[in-house]
């Protein structure tokens, strides 16, 4: 990443920040390194309900307040929770930032969470779970990572359960934060045209005064896994299918490699070659993708797609083929060299959104404590040859090693 400036407060909270002279629009936002995997069973759920609650209330602030602060200025405020990570995020013009840097730092360090606000958010969230359970699409991926975790943290829905929900007291939220709050790992990362030095001086002002905070937290990685092989019936009118197992963690060299051979595989392009052997060479499936997703220790390979029952056992059949062939099939000089320009610019075109780019940024200083370049990044996608893939190929794409989650459709009492 080119020109990103960055500082660590003395309480060890870091401020990166990337000057874009010709955007009007400031992106910031707050990211914690605390996540659903840190949870402990009877907390499944509590980051997700930590985020939600964060804005129904601060020690000088109602919720009504928090909602229209940046709204009656044409701002967006926001938040997410990830396994490993919670971030709160604005967007607003340029000239408001301040405005939504102190508005973020009073939701994630200064919110009371009120006992009445709990009661309400806790059938928000339950309908949430509700609205994601009727989807088969999301369903099948919140339940095939129990699948390939099984029994580990990182398995657990990010929603969490009912009945966890249903628990969830005041003193659990602030045990929790306090817990697993570390103020060296917490990243304020900022987009605009601002310049460092006015960044740096509005962040030190709104969050220095949060006390230095260490964690004891300790991350257990996964252990042994075995594949498995699932069998839902749910009242649905298409078979929902998952493929997948754990994969490569952030730290391994092999992580840029496997994200290029899963992006050829089944990436978003629609040229993948899942995409063009069950779409558009025979018609089996809407759509269907591949995605990598590493984490601390490990990592996360899935396969999704529906298809009619009767084109189930074909689909998984040709997904198979496909493995086969890159695993039996080194790529010609011109298939690397497609593959190559295609994630270089994927990942440049990723680069022209501003908040994705400061999201970005937050997460890669978490996670690795630096900024990698375009062009460093394009170096290491430039010396990846044909030889490294196929190995890749071989140990991930193992059939024996691939685990299944299937939801069917109940059968039709009636026929």
């Amino acid at each position: 990443m080119e020109d990103y400036e960055l500082y660590t407060l003395p309480n060890g909270i870091r401020i990166v920040h990337k000057q874009v002279p010709h955007t009007q629009i400031a992106h910031c936002g707050i990211m914690l390194d605390i996540g659903s995997r840190d949870e402990l069973p009877q907390q499944e759920g509590l980051a997700h309900f930590w985020e939600h609650m964060a804005f129904k209330g601060t020690k000088k602030r109602k919720s009504f307040h928090i909602i229209n602060r940046l709204e009656t200025v044409g701002g967006e405020l926001n938040a997410y929770t990830t396994k490993e990570k919670v971030c709160f995020h604005a967007s607003v013009l340029g000239l408001h930032f301040e405005k939504a840097t102190e508005l973020l730092a009073d939701i994630a360090f200064h919110s009371v969470f009120p006992e009445k606000q709990i009661e309400k958010e806790r059938s928000v969230i339950l309908e949430e779970m509700a609205m994601y359970y009727d989807s088969p699409e999301d369903a099948l991926q919140d339940d095939f990572d129990q699948v390939v975790f099984k029994n580990h943290p990182l398995g657990g829905n990010i929603l969490g359960r009912p009945e966890t929900v249903r628990s969830f007291t005041r003193e659990q939220l602030q045990q929790f934060i306090s817990e697993n709050l570390d103020t060296e790992r917490v990243v304020f990362a900022s987009v605009s045209n601002w310049p460092f030095s006015k960044v740096k001086k509005i962040a030190t002002k709104y969050f220095s005064d949060i006390p230095h905070r260490t964690s004891e937290r300790k991350r257990l990685a996964p252990g042994d896994y075995e594949p498995q092989r699932v069998t839902v019936e749910r009242p649905i009118t298409q078979a929902q299918c998952a493929i997948g197992r754990p994969a490569y963690a952030l730290p391994d060299a092999r992580r840029l490699p496997f994200f290029m051979l899963v992006n050829l595989l089944g990436g978003p392009g629609m040229n993948s070659r899942l995409n063009m052997n069950l779409r558009e060479k025979y018609g089996l499936v809407y759509s269907i993708e591949a995605s990598y997703t590493p984490f601390l220790d490990t990592g996360f390979l899935g396969i999704y797609f529906g298809t009619d029952q009767k084109h189930l056992d074909r689909s998984v059949a040709q997904i198979g083929r496909e493995m086969k062939i890159l695993r039996e099939k080194p790529l010609t000089k011109l298939q690397l060299h497609n593959t190559k320009e295609q994630l270089m610019g994927q990942l440049a075109m990723s680069e022209e959104s501003n908040q994705s780019l400061m999201l970005t940024m937050a997460k890669s200083i978490l996670d690795t404590g630096k900024l990698d370049s375009l062009e460093e990044i394009f170096a290491e996608i430039r010396q990846v040859d044909a030889v490294l893939l196929q190995n890749l190929a071989n140990e991930m794409f193992d059939e024996s090693q691939l685990s299944h989650l299937i939801f069917i459709p109940e059968p039709d009492e009636d026929a």
